[in-house]
């Protein structure tokens, strides 16, 4: 199960408080069920996997081969198929559906989502460049981002260059995020901090690639209040 990832949808941000006093911004996800469609065996494609499906989608939408394929399969169709290479596929049947319940015994997880496109920017927003000086010779380029390439060796420039252009709207992965809890009822995770994208962007979130041993925030409150309990050693 270690392996499954869910996608779910950015709601938006809100904060939670504990008994201490301690207020900590969290980011609120609305969780999808996956269905497992496709059970892929070690002597068919020479690995392990299994494909799951994503969201609702109207038959109007698809093409006559996934039509044809989802019929063949006797479910429903799906928005989005993903693949995931698994140990043993025994575990898992064509049909099943997983949700929130994955993600019970742990504490950190990674998300992969899009960053909010910023449309055309120029090199000093783009990569945070300083610019050119504002006097001494400077003559209207202040906010331009100097040489480009260079003279007749190698007289081009490097593919890669970092120049104006398109801003955001890349995917991008943040690694061991805190689970603040989970709303099986209403199928709603609640991250610490905030995730890449905007409102209602589309969020994959899977188990922790890195073992860690953080401590979660519930852990840390604990340790300061058993602190608390044990008397202070009288001074001599």
């Amino acid at each position: 199960m270690s392996n499954i990832a869910l996608l779910g949808k950015k709601i938006g941000m809100t904060r939670e408080f504990y008994k201490t006093g301690q207020s900590v911004p969290v980011t609120v996800l609305k969780m999808e069920k996956a269905r497992v469609i496709q059970v892929i065996e070690e002597n068919k494609r020479g690995y392990k996997a299994i494909q799951l499906g994503y969201g609702k989608i109207k038959n109007s939408k698809l093409t006559k081969a996934m039509k044809g394929y989802f019929a063949k399969k006797n479910t429903e169709a799906k928005k989005k198929l993903k693949e995931f290479r698994v140990e043993n596929i025994e575990n898992y049947k064509e049909g099943n559906e997983f949700g929130l319940e994955i993600f019970k015994d742990i504490k950190f997880v990674d998300t992969r989502s899009k960053t909010i496109g910023k449309g055309f920017a120029g090199a000093m927003k783009r990569y945070n460049f300083s610019g050119l000086r504002a006097t001494h010779g400077v003559s209207v380029s202040h906010r331009s981002h100097g040489s480009t390439g260079q003279r007749q060796d190698p007289g081009k420039v490097f593919k890669g260059k970092k120049m104006a252009g398109h801003m955001g709207d890349k995917l991008r992965t943040m690694q061991n995020i805190e689970i603040i809890k989970t709303d099986l009822e209403n199928e709603l995770l609640y991250l610490k901090g905030s995730i890449p994208g905007p409102k209602n962007t589309e969020i994959m979130v899977k188990k922790s690639v890195k073992n860690i041993n953080k401590l979660t925030i519930d852990e840390k409150i604990k340790i300061a209040e058993q602190a608390k309990k044990i008397p202070d050693k009288k001074k001599k």
